[in-house]
């Protein structure tokens, strides 16, 4: 049976198609991010050092530094029109990577909530000198590792569904 034939235009609804759900994804992250800065940033200038709220926005605070850039430089290098000559080898290729990268990000999601319990049940021991840091860390690990298992999970889900679309089109 002979490969499928795909016009440069198909390839490039395909491409496009992909890279508008990337976008939306990265604008989640993106709104994400802000939140944890604006919100965080505000509640963590009133918080006192002694209590684990402190720790907990404060971490909130670095983890929407981190997800800022990383949706930046996401959106960055989208590309919402196909590069000339795109051959449906390296639009499934792509795609493959794409699927990969989330699914990894939610194994490294799940290691994150489980640092928090860690973290938690390290500061519940006797010989504890700094209890509302570790509560407070590990609270925030709950919350954004939480938020970044469904939203990677999500983003899997939604890719992995757009990719089987594609199957039938491959003959």
């Amino acid at each position: 049976m002979p490969a499928p034939s795909f016009s440069p235009a198909d390839l490039a609804a395909l491409h496009q198609t992909r890279e508008l759900l990337l976008g939306r994804g990265l604008a989640v992250l993106a709104a994400w991010a802000l939140l944890n800065l604006v919100g965080s940033g505000l509640l963590l200038a009133r918080a006192d050092r002694r209590y684990q709220p402190y720790y907990f926005h404060g971490m909130n605070v670095g983890w929407g530094l981190v997800n800022a850039g990383l949706a930046c430089w996401g959106i960055l290098h989208l590309h919402f029109t196909a590069p000339p000559g795109l051959r449906l080898a390296e639009l499934v290729q792509e795609q493959l990577f794409n699927e990969n990268l989330f699914l990894l990000n939610a194994g490294l999601d799940v290691a994150y909530v489980m640092t928090g319990f860690y973290l938690r049940a390290l500061a519940a021991g006797p010989d504890q000198l700094q209890p509302a840091r570790l509560l407070g860390f590990g609270r925030s690990l709950w919350v954004q590792g939480g938020f970044l298992l469904v939203f990677d999970a999500v983003m899997w889900s939604l890719l992995h569904g757009l990719g089987t679309s594609w199957l039938p089109l491959l003959g």
